[in-house]
Order: C-alpha cells, then structure tokens, then sequence
C-alpha cells in the first residue's frame, strides 16, 4: 500500500510540472502581419460604404448585394 502513495504523489507531480512546461499555442505563434487599408466604396442603391473587394459591380454601379445590383441605382 505504501508503494500505491509513493507512486500516484510521483505520477500526480510529473502531470503537474508536464502541464506547467507546456507553452500556450497562441502565445507561442507569431502575429500575422495586418492587411492594410482597403478602398472602400458607395453602394448605388442604399448608400452603405463596404470595401472594394466585397462589392459587386455593374456598369450601372457599385452594389452591396445581388438584391441592389437588380434592382439598380437610387431605387431605394
């Protein structure tokens, strides 16, 4: 019984100080550089400001959604 306790306070140690070494997987990354500043633009129909690269455009303009690009500018 005595050999029991020895080796579970050895065993409930060695998890404590493995757990302890252990660096945190965020903290250990480094940060990804930042996207620069994006043009934005004017939906034609509702007036949103949205980035460039998420807008649809047509020739008639520039739209937020598929809905607005149908239903043309300033029909709002």
């Amino acid at each position: 019984m005595k050999y029991l306790v020895v080796v579970l306070v050895i065993v409930v140690v060695a998890w404590l100080l493995l757990r302890e070494r252990k660096p945190d997987a965020p903290a250990a990354r480094a940060p990804s550089p930042k996207a620069g500043p994006q043009s934005m633009v004017q939906c034609s129909h509702c007036g949103v400001h949205l980035p460039r690269n998420e807008a649809l455009l047509d020739e008639r303009g520039v739209y937020c959604s598929e809905a607005h690009r149908l239903a043309g500018p300033g029909a709002g």
